[in-house]
């Protein structure tokens, strides 16, 4: 991979879409050929994984996921783990869905049927830290992305989302480099959740940033590609020691 940039397959999570890593599609242009994919189509996480994977164009790549494009990316792993250079795992959970968290996703769902609006404007204080989702320019990107995303969408992810498997087993199985990226005050992702998953997983360098909640590629995106960038620097490596 000398000289050549890496390729990246950037995963969205729950009412995102590609506008989620615009400052990371940028910011690492001159060291990855960066792809996001589109995981709106499937209610499944196995048919979210399959989806992006024949999103992908190369038959190997560097992955990453944020929150429920974390989910995918543990099942794209389970799937597909010799085309994984490397996950990046941001803001995300290896854990399956609790009962708790179950009904809340269902509520969302028939609030979503009456209401779409109000869907974004519950989770908007739990998406980012106070001041961020006070920011008119960073909660109107959220609103974009969830208007693009739509209803049915959003149903869809859900549905998914209730049915991952728990991934915790698996993390001892990952053998390439590996990041996990956490907003220091993640409301919605407890930071034992991230070391969980930094200390099951061999080798693997954990990253809190602080001021920065849940969407952290939104709210801190400087320091997300910053830690992108030095994580691609370590998959290259591994590429060129393995080649």
């Amino acid at each position: 991979m000398a000289g050549a940039r890496i390729p990246l397959l950037l995963l969205p999570g729950l009412l995102c879409d590609g506008e989620l890593f615009a400052a990371q599609v940028s910011g690492l242009a001159g060291v990855a050929d960066v792809r996001v994919a589109d995981l709106t189509a499937r209610d499944t996480m196995a048919g979210l994984a399959s989806a992006a994977l024949a999103h992908a164009p190369w038959p190997r790549f560097a992955l990453g996921g944020l929150s429920m494009g974390g989910y995918v990316a543990y099942e794209v792993l389970r799937q597909a783990p010799g085309r994984v250079l490397g996950p990046a795992l941001m803001d995300t959970s290896a854990r399956p869905d609790t009962p708790e968290g179950t009904a809340n996703r269902r509520r969302l769902m028939a609030l979503a049927e009456r209401d779409f609006p109000a869907v974004t404007e519950t989770l908007l204080p739990k998406l980012m830290i106070p001041a961020h989702a006070a920011d008119a320019r960073l909660a109107s990107i959220v609103r974009r992305m969830a208007d693009r995303v739509g209803a049915g969408a959003f149903a869809r992810q859900q549905l998914a989302i209730i049915g991952r498997p728990d991934s915790r087993p698996g993390l001892a199985e990952i053998a390439c480099p590996a990041i996990v990226i956490a907003g220091r005050d993640d409301a919605l992702m407890p930071p034992g959740i991230h070391d969980e998953q930094a200390a099951g997983i061999r080798g693997a360098e954990l990253v809190k940033i602080p001021d920065c909640g849940h969407l952290a590629t939104i709210e801190q995106p400087e320091a997300v590609s910053a830690a992108l960038r030095g994580w691609l620097i370590a998959v290259a490596a591994a590429g060129r020691a393995s080649g």
